[in-house]
């Protein structure tokens, strides 16, 4: 297991279809971290799923990541 960005940008690879433009920040709170998800234009809506049922369970993993480690782990997508 690694970083939570390492983490999230792993799952995400299989999801797209350029896995090579995925990335993630963790930008570090008092609280928790928020990743920020990076993908290509063309895969973003792979990424958010229908009804947002795949950002959701990405969101989800990060949670149970973080009560794992007793923090907040925050997913968001970021627009470029």
């Amino acid at each position: 297991m690694g970083t939570p960005a390492e983490d999230l940008v792993a799952v995400v690879r299989l999801l797209v279809d350029d896995p090579r433009a995925v990335s993630a920040e963790a930008v570090e709170y008092d609280d928790g971290v928020e990743l920020e998800l990076e993908v290509a234009e063309d895969d973003r809506g792979k990424v958010i799923g229908r009804r947002g049922r795949t950002i959701d369970a990405l969101r989800r993993l990060g949670a149970a990541r973080g009560a794992r480690e007793g923090r907040d782990h925050d997913v968001e997508l970021v627009e470029d």
